[in-house]
């Protein structure tokens, strides 16, 4: 029996939706080469938009249209999801479809997702993922640290750390900056890379655990979300816009060459001209290097939905286009820095030796390389020597 595994949403999605097919195929089902040869879909959705949820409903209906023998399972963060435990074969009984190992590894990725929190304690106006997720969830400190050399072991070399709000892990009297130390300490040439970080007291902890372990990515994606108080404090964000600044100033002083990546939304609702300005003003401030601008979109169930004074969508997607040129002239001057320069890359791509820099930017070699480049998987140190189509490409 052969399934399909279709993926939508964010990091933490896709942690969960590689474990999820490690687990089927741990239980004796193949990975269909099409939809047509499939027996069993698995999608893992994602309702963080309403657009976001009508896209996923949509190929879910168009699933069961297109193949009526097929089971479709719905996961992830949508409405009438499937239970997780289902997974039977068909034709087993209990006892041969027993799985000796639990919790088996995804091996399909250059990188490890490894997945350490979920929920959200948080009450933000134009969110819904708590709806979906509930409140703050740590995985076991011990556990994560056991699966994490699982993972070294089966020779991964980058370990990503996965959660719905990483700033609320707290388990066994470790906080987050704890677990991240714990598991750079595991190898020190593995790399561990950090997903999106709430600013706040956790943050400033986590700064300095990146500080003090070289093996720790060189990335701090801070969702920001605006650059004017007012608008933070209608948004219920539990920051202030000094909090960012420092925290920003903070990972300037303490890490060299570091990448500051945000979110940032644009079009809240009454968000005027001047709360918009204030957002371009710290985007060139902080100079966030891997801006990920959206414009605001009503969600339906969240308190924001029925917000006053909405803003144009046109006007929305001007101040989004807006904020993301700015965001993109500081990732070109933070890329240029780096030529002459040494990086270490996490290959991908054998062929061209390419993958992610610690700094999250993506690297290819411009020449073919011989047999004994670098396999994937490993980290390779190389020197760039241009950037080219916004590519750093090495000597």
């Amino acid at each position: 029996m052969k399934a399909r595994f279709i993926t939508f949403g964010c990091r933490l999605s896709r942690a969960e939706a590689l474990d999820d097919e490690a687990r089927f195929l741990a239980d004796g089902w193949k990975t269909a080469e099409s939809d047509a040869l499939a027996d069993l879909f698995v999608v893992r959705g994602c309702s963080v938009t309403a657009r976001a949820q009508r896209e996923c409903e949509k190929l879910i209906a168009g699933l069961k249209r297109k193949h009526p023998q097929a089971t479709v399972l719905v996961r992830g963060c949508l409405p009438g999801r499937t239970d997780d435990s289902f997974r039977p074969m068909p034709h087993r009984s209990a006892e041969t479809n027993t799985v000796k190992d639990e919790d088996p590894l995804p091996m399909r990725t250059a990188r490890a997702y490894l997945k350490v929190q979920d929920g959200c304690s948080g009450n933000c106006t134009f969110c819904i993922v708590p709806k979906f997720r509930g409140k703050s969830e740590s995985v076991p400190f011990d556990d994560l640290l056991e699966r994490a050399k699982r993972f070294i072991d089966a020779g991964y070399r980058e370990i990503v750390v996965t959660g719905c709000n990483l700033s609320l892990y707290a388990s066994q009297g470790k906080r987050l900056a704890e677990l991240l130390a714990a598991l750079a300490a595991l190898d020190s040439g593995v790399r561990i890379r950090l997903g999106s970080l709430e600013p706040g007291e956790r943050a400033v902890e986590t700064v300095h655990a990146i500080a003090e372990n070289d093996n720790i990515c060189r990335f701090l994606h801070i969702p920001v979300q605006s650059g004017s108080e007012r608008i933070l404090k209608a948004m219920r964000r539990p920051y202030t816009v000094e909090t960012v600044e420092e925290l920003v100033k903070l990972a300037g002083s303490l890490i060299d060459d570091v990448a500051l990546g945000c979110d940032m939304m644009a079009g809240f609702p009454g968000e005027t001209q001047a709360d918009f300005l204030e957002s371009a003003k710290l985007l060139k401030r902080c100079g966030f290097t891997n801006a990920h601008v959206f414009p605001y979109s009503e969600r339906p169930g969240t308190p924001a939905a029925a917000f006053p004074s909405p803003i144009a969508k046109e006007m929305r997607s001007v101040r989004a286009r807006q904020l993301a040129e700015i965001a993109e002239r500081e990732r070109k001057r933070f890329k240029r820095g780096f030529i002459g320069k040494r990086v270490e890359v996490l290959i991908e791509d054998e062929k061209k030796s390419a993958g992610w820099t610690s700094q999250h930017l993506w690297f290819e070699h411009s020449r073919p390389q011989s047999q004994n480049a670098p396999k994937r998987r490993e980290i390779a140190a190389f020197t760039v020597g241009e950037i080219k189509n916004g590519v750093l490409r090495g000597i």
